[in-house]
């Protein structure tokens, strides 16, 4: 096939849509486990006043299928280069040979463990990024769980909408300038919770001053415990990434192997719907162009 996409998420199914325009053979592989299907509502999708995760998924997945594309249920568990050319990859039982790959293979985020996590991302009382809702934070008690250094600044982040910010610490390590910079921005610093508990209005985190358990309401809680970027399949290849996992790519989204593209969060530190649908864009386009004419 033209190009094999790994991920069927916004990026993912984007570049569906766009091999299927261009007349290429495509074909995307998804797990069903794309962090969009984790967006309660997004405010700041282009054209939506508003749209869920599943909603813009399950739209996307129609539009791609209405033109044609192949939409297929798996995981991509190897990634080897064909020894004629192009890519070899392995889904099941199933090879697949491509003349590229195209992954949009996401991350996964590192969770808080709270019973009924899922009710409570559904509830949007657990939310994951502010860039995306903290407009509707707007002056709301807002938490903030992870290390002071990397969940500060999305403490910091957050002072834009509310003045109501607290910083749960998972760690007691903290750099002074972070902690100078949270003090100054009236962020305040709570310690490490015990027990989380959400119901439908807010959640309630249990600390313990040394004496007692003390409780402390807020309306949201963003985790900023760390992620896990699903890049492994380019870099067991020799792509380069980095510290954190993201893919280097150039400025046609190709990574620095010849063929292989990759597009939203597995790229991106800016974890945005836009971003994904943008970059698949680019990287079907140059695919498209590089490869050997699809005369009508």
């Amino acid at each position: 096939m033209d190009c094999l996409i790994v991920g069927g998420g916004p990026a993912g199914l984007t570049a569906a849509i766009y091999f299927a325009r261009y007349r290429r053979s495509a074909c995307v592989i998804d797990d069903g486990a794309s962090r969009a299907l984790l967006i309660p509502e997004s405010h700041n999708y282009p054209g939506f006043k508003g749209i869920a995760g599943p909603a813009l998924i399950a739209r996307l997945r129609d539009q791609a299928a209405s033109s044609g594309a192949t939409l297929e249920h798996g995981r991509v568990t190897s990634l080897v280069c064909n020894t004629e050319g192009g890519f070899i990859a392995k889904s099941g039982s199933e090879e697949i040979e491509t003349r590229s790959v195209l992954l949009a293979t996401g991350l996964v985020d590192e969770t808080p463990r709270i019973e009924g996590l899922r009710a409570a991302i559904d509830k949007g009382v657990i939310r994951y990024c502010p860039i995306c809702d903290g407009f509707e934070g707007m002056d709301r008690r807002i938490g903030v769980l992870g290390s002071v250094d990397s969940a500060g600044k999305k403490a910091l982040f957050l002072r834009t909408y509310t003045r109501e910010v607290t910083l749960f610490e998972t760690t007691d390590t903290a750099s002074r300038e972070m902690r100078q910079a949270l003090k100054e921005a009236g962020v305040r610093l709570a310690g490490r919770p015990t027990k989380i508990h959400c119901s439908d209005r807010n959640v309630a985190l249990t600390l313990n001053d040394g004496v007692a358990d003390v409780e402390v309401d807020v309306d949201v809680v963003y985790p900023a415990l760390g992620c896990t970027v699903r890049s492994e399949l380019a870099t067991r290849l020799g792509a380069k990434c980095s510290d954190t996992g993201n893919l280097r790519v150039n400025d046609c989204q190709q990574t620095t192997i010849d063929m292989l593209y990759a597009a939203g969060d597995v790229v991106s530190d800016l974890h945005q719907l836009s971003v994904g649908a943008g970059h698949a864009a680019i990287a079907a386009t140059d695919i498209h162009n590089r490869l050997p004419r699809n005369l009508r």
